[in-house]
This record gives structure tokens, sequence and C-alpha cells, in this order.
């Protein structure tokens, strides 16, 4: 690539304050034109608050930015699209109930008549689709849509608004590996068309595999920015935590389960429109045993997880924990499941795990605030929880240390550490948790893996839903594989191996024993 005269974007000395926080120290880097940028970091380094200012959801308080080589302020967000700037958030910013083509409208209609422009965006989007390969359906609705359309649809809603400057805040997040490699086909082919790309992520092989050089934060400065050509894994992970950090299965390790503590028999769930989600689905969990559950999203690992938390009932099977049974009409249900000891870490932190309009220290203490330690006679102990916040922020490393702080002004992986503090704190017998470290930095997931041994280590049965086969390698004593609503096999973790389950997760078991 020809040496650009300007960057495409130049920060100079941005800081950015929320009261005691500061967010963002004198930041400073370039970003060459048409190239692919990685911005990595621990959670809270202050990654999404930058771009967040440079997409004008956010005001600097000292810095200037330098937009193809002339300064510019960016006031909001429709500044920033004028100047071609365009943002692809972890958490879609889509309307469900309209098509995919009403999305890309939606804010720039180009008139009173919607029939006209209808026609008009929807020519221009198929020479668009065609050019790039960010091939959606423009007449779905996007609530119908599996996650990787609406990633490209986010995507190609940005580029119909002229985006040539594209941030991509953690777009892997939700993805299955095969929506990864198709989202990196785009991604190159935008590069070749000459699009800047900014990618915030936590994962470093797509880092290595896809940017050309990385700048990396901690605690709201910049460490250091160097050409990819520069850095090794190890040493991209070891700046990002400022030490050394170990992943992966501990050698040597040994486990022996016990009792079983959980077990469900024949569980039968349908769909709204009658389709199966689970299909005579059994399985037991012991004590002491982290059991994974591997398959490509979507093919009834989240309705399991809903089933045995006690979110929702099935059409059909019986479930023992704690010395109970119950069946489809008499189900567990939440309030039951706390006093039995099952505690549960959902997959989608913001619509399950938090309300995002409470302080921390509200949602710390969600589905505990009856315990007695939380009470003074008939009234809630507000400094109690909050206490106990200041406690879970302090041991899971949650920053800000803030317990009265928003629970939406964390970021993503300190969410999602307060959930796991808040369900791992009361020493359950039974954990269900799903995709535990789903957008979270490398540093958190070292941490997050040795609570979950250790929840095992003292006991508890912990049943492991990721998207991630590495997670699932690293932490599970035992394997099951959903395929389409169903267990198509289970192994022993020395039994296992990427490509054995990649087969089951195709229902292909017969391949993978040849």
């Amino acid at each position: 690539m020809p040496e650009q005269a300007h960057p495409a974007v130049r920060l100079r000395a941005i800081s950015k304050r929320f009261g005691a926080v500061q967010a963002n120290r004198e930041v400073s880097f370039d970003i060459a034109e048409g190239s692919v940028h990685g911005l990595v970091g621990e959670n809270g380094a202050g990654k999404s608050t930058l771009m967040a200012i440079l997409y004008g959801y956010y005001q600097a308080d000292a810095g200037a930015i330098e937009v193809d080589g002339q300064p510019v302020q960016i006031k909001d967000s429709q500044q920033a699209i004028a100047l071609g700037i365009g943002m692809v958030h972890q958490h879609f910013m889509l309307v469900d109930t309209l098509t995919c083509l009403e999305n890309i409208m939606l804010g720039a209609e180009g008139g009173f008549l919607l029939k006209p422009s209808k026609a008009r965006v929807r020519a221009r989007l198929d020479a668009l689709m065609a050019e790039t390969g960010l091939h959606v359906r423009l007449d779905a609705v996007a609530g119908d849509l599996p996650v990787g359309e609406l990633q490209r649809l986010e995507i190609l809603k940005a580029l119909y608004r002229g985006a040539r400057i594209l941030i991509l805040d953690e777009p892997t997040a939700v993805l299955t590996p095969q929506e990864t490699d198709q989202l990196f086909v785009t991604l190159r082919r935008l590069q070749e068309l000459g699009t800047t790309l900014i990618l915030i992520t936590h994962k470093l092989r797509e880092v290595m595999n896809l940017c050309g050089a990385v700048t990396v934060m901690r605690a709201g400065q910049v460490v250091e920015t160097r050409p990819i050509a520069a850095w090794s894994e190890a040493a991209l992970a070891e700046s990002m935590v400022g030490r050394k950090v170990t992943l992966g299965r501990p050698a040597g390790l040994e486990t022996r389960a016990g009792d079983v503590r959980l077990k469900a028999t024949g569980l039968n769930l349908k769909h709204a429109n009658g389709v199966a989600a689970l299909k005579d689905v059994s399985l037991a969990l012991k004590a002491g045993e982290i059991v994974g559950v591997a398959g490509v999203s979507g093919n009834g690992q989240s309705e399991l997880l809903e089933v045995l938390s006690g979110l929702r009932a099935p059409e059909g099977g019986r479930l023992e924990l704690g010395g109970q049974a119950f069946t489809p009409h008499a189900w567990l249900d939440t309030a039951q499941a706390r006093p039995l000891r099952l505690a549960h870490v959902p997959e989608d932190r913001h619509a399950v795990g938090l309300v995002m309009s409470f302080p921390a220290w509200e949602s710390a203490v969600l589905g505990y605030q009856n315990l007695p330690k939380y009470r003074r006679g008939a009234a809630m102990d507000h400094a109690a929880m909050k206490a106990a916040t200041r406690e879970m922020q302090q041991r899971f490393d949650v920053r800000p240390r803030d317990e009265n702080l928003g629970s939406s002004k964390f970021s993503g992986g300190n969410q999602q550490k307060l959930i796991l503090a808040r369900e791992i704190g009361e020493q359950p017998i039974v954990l269900l948790v799903g995709q535990p470290t789903r957008g979270v930095d490398i540093g958190a997931i070292e941490f997050i893996h040795n609570q979950l041994r250790a929840l095992r280590d003292a006991g508890c049965a912990v049943l492991l839903v990721s998207s991630e086969l590495d997670e699932i390698l690293a932490l599970a004593d035992r394997v099951v594989v959903m395929n389409c609503g169903r267990i198509t096999g289970e192994l022993a973790i020395e039994d296992c191996d990427e490509r054995r389950l990649g087969l089951l997760m195709a229902a292909q078991e017969e391949r993978a024993a040849a």
C-alpha cells in the first residue's frame, strides 16, 4: 500500500472524565488510511469511550481530532456520519419490528413519500451488496434474523450512510466461528475497497490475523502502538494486562465427580412457531465437575439454560434438584431456584442479568435481596447491600469501584464480572453459566476461568455453555454436544479435540469415530 500523505484519523491528547473516573488521559495515535487498526485493552481501559468521542456520542474535555488531514469538531453522530465515520456497536442499534430496508432508511428517508424513497434506496443497496458481498434480505423483519445477518445489516447501514471510516466494537462477540469467518471475508473486501477499519476486540487471534497495526490501552492511556509484525500474541496479551497471562487447561489436572446435583430427563420444548427447540434432552450434573455444552449457536443451548434455570417451562420432561422433582405443570421457577442454591449467569447480561437503569449495588443483589444479611426487619438494608457490592467489586476487580454508578455505565466485561460476583458469591451447589467470557478481556478471562475452577473444586456442579471451543476444552471435565435441539454426543475431556467436537456439532458422529 502506498504511503499516505496524512492518516485517516489523527487523535491528539484526547482526555475525558466522568465524575471521578478518568476514562481517557491524553490519548494520541494515528490510524492509516485504508488500514485495519486494532484497538485493544482490558475492560474499562477507555477504548469504547475514545471511539464514542470519535463518533460524536461524547465530547472530549481536551485534545484534538483530525479526519483526512483536517481539524474537526465532532459534536454529534450526525456530524460524524457527514465526515464519513460510521460505528457498529457491540449491541446492535436496530428496530426488531422493522424490515432490513426500513432499518437502513430510518432517519434517512429522503422525503415524505416512502414508496419512491424505498425504490431508490433498494437500488442503491443492491449495488452496494454486489460491490461489498454484504448480502442481507432487505424485506425480512430484523427480529427474525440470525445474529450474523444482523451484523451485516449494521455494517451495510453504515456504508449506505457514506462511511469511509468504520468503527467495529467487539464485532465477533456474539458470532459463531462460521459467522466470524464470513465477517472477516467481508472486512478484507471493505479494506480492498479503501475503507479504513477500526477494530475494538478482546480476541487476540483476530487481531493477529486481520490488523495491520495495533494500539494497546490501559487505564485510559495508550501503552504503545506498533505494526502487527512487531507483536506476538503473548506479548500483546502481556501489554494489555501488564503481566503474563496463562490460559488453557492446567497440566496434570484431575477431578473426581461426586453425587448427582441436578438431573434432567426427556426435556422437550417448542418455539412459539411450533419448531422444536429441545428434543428429548437428558443430562446429569455431578458435584465437583464442569460439564461443557458445545454446539453452533442456535441449536438449543440457550433454551436448555432457560429451562434448567426456571426461566421457561418445557412441554415435557422432568427435573430433579435439591431433593425435589419438577414436571411441566409445576416447573421450577427462579424464586424457588435460589433457596435450592441454583445460580444462573445468563447469556444475555443486558436483558436478563442486570437492570441497566439500576445502580451497581441494586444489580449486585438481584434475586438475593431477601437474604437475612440484606434485611433490617421488614425493610431492605441498603447500607449492607452497598457494602456487599463494594466487596464484590474488590474481589472480582470490577472497574470502576463505584457501587453507586449506573449498571449501564460499566463496560460489558465489568458488567459480566459483577454478575459472576453476585452468582458465585452465595456458594451455589449448581451453577448454570452461559457465555461467561463474551466480550471480556484476556486478563478477566483468566480470572473468570480460575473462579469457575475454584467453584468446581469446592464441590459445585457447573454447566458451561460457550461458543468458544477453546474455553470448553480449557474448563470442562466432560462435554456434551448439541445439534438441532438434541444431544448428539458426550465425551470425557481426554477424548475431546476440536475435530471430533466439530463433527459432533454437525451431527456426524459416525465420521468422528472413523
